[in-house]
């Protein structure tokens, strides 16, 4: 098919979009550019509209949205502050933009997470035509211990599905109207008290969820309530690091994500000490959502810093990107008969490099 274009953003300042190229033939991947955005906005987790036509970034202390008009053409088109407690934008204060969630149905909001301090409401955006950031539409709650990180909308984008960290529960808001606003359904706890749920993905079906543990270091299988549309634990979990390794505190787990075809699914964890290794793990997925199996955990290059965030293709099951900051690389591999082959690497010299992978094209 020839090249693929992903973009990638920074932990730390100077803000930057970095653009790269993967060529599915030639099997390497190249630098195309360093788009400067504002500096004091890093994009630690971006993601595209439904159209792939605007970036939208948790950067720092600001929501921002960046017109792509092609992959080395890339124009800051706002920034927009957090909303919620009114200490969350406070220079003193650990409050940060972490996370958001644009949906893919109209009125094609974006839902965003401060985490840290401060970090009890979820704030919701609308959009203008252009898919560009309009204004802030509502402060919705959690609760003031909650550190939300991940989220996931139901397939018919009605319920939304938060990780709480630091509540240590999965909570579920369902949309009241035509704006995309949001109420409380519930939560629920997560089983183990310190499990930390991180991350959370959602079978097409509508039927399972699966939460990633970032401190149990675990992926979790959930159903769905359709009463209460509330996440009931299955009691089945997989490891996402070694089995009784002596040091599980030097691990927290990462990201969760489905392929575009729903039939694997792959979860990654992070080392604490650069002498030590991350892991990616891949898992079977039956028709109806449940984990079939675990197919593998490997080892990856590095400890994976603050990200090994894996991005699966958007249109294959056969590419999946990696990030790592310990080192600022991004590499790609190959999904092939249910193994995984590193087939490209790149480490880009930029500060605070190899947060999220997206695909554009």
């Amino acid at each position: 098919m020839g090249k693929h274009h992903l973009m990638i953003g920074t932990w730390t300042p100077p803000g930057v979009i970095i653009t790269v190229a993967f060529d599915d033939e030639k099997l390497t991947l190249e630098l195309v550019k360093k788009t400067e955005i504002p500096a004091d906005e890093p994009i630690s987790w971006m993601a595209f509209d439904h159209q792939r036509k605007n970036i939208y970034g948790a950067s720092m202390k600001k929501w921002s949205s960046h017109r792509v008009d092609s992959p080395s053409d890339i124009v800051h088109t706002g920034s927009f502050e957090i909303g919620g407690h009114p200490k969350a934008n406070d220079v003193d204060t650990k409050t940060r933009a972490i996370f958001l969630l644009p949906a893919r149905k109209p009125p094609y909001a974006v839902y965003c997470n401060p985490f840290y301090d401060y970090a009890g409401y979820g704030n919701i955006f609308s959009t203008n035509p252009d898919g560009s950031l309009m204004q802030n539409i509502q402060n919705y709650e959690y609760c003031d211990k909650s550190a939300i990180h991940g989220m996931v909308f139901d397939p018919t984008e009605t319920y939304l599905y938060s990780a709480d960290m630091w509540a240590n529960r999965i909570w579920c808001h369902k949309k009241i109207d035509e704006e995309g606003r949001l109420e409380t359904v519930g939560f629920t706890e997560a089983e183990g008290a310190k499990d930390h749920p991180r991350w959370v993905e959602m079978h097409p079906s509508g039927r399972y969820l699966y939460a990633l543990m970032e401190a149990g270091n675990r992926v979790c299988e959930y159903v769905v309530d359709p009463k209460t549309r509330l996440p009931v634990y299955t009691h089945r979990w997989w490891p996402l690091i070694p089995p009784d390794i002596p040091n599980p505190h030097m691990y927290r787990s990462d990201v969760v994500f489905l392929t575009q075809s729903a039939r694997y699914l792959f979860a990654t964890s992070r080392a604490n000490s650069f002498s030590l290794t991350g892991y990616i793990a891949a898992f079977a997925i039956s028709p109806s959502g449940a984990i079939e199996r675990q197919i593998c955990l490997n080892p990856t290059p590095t400890s994976g810093g603050h990200s090994n965030a894996v991005s699966p293709c958007p249109w294959t099951d056969e590419w999946l990107a990696l990030t790592d900051d310990e080192k600022g690389g991004v590499e790609i591999y190959r999904w092939h008969k249910e193994f995984l082959a590193r087939v490209a690497r790149l480490e880009v010299g930029e500060k605070g490099f190899g947060m999220n992978a997206i695909w554009y094209d």
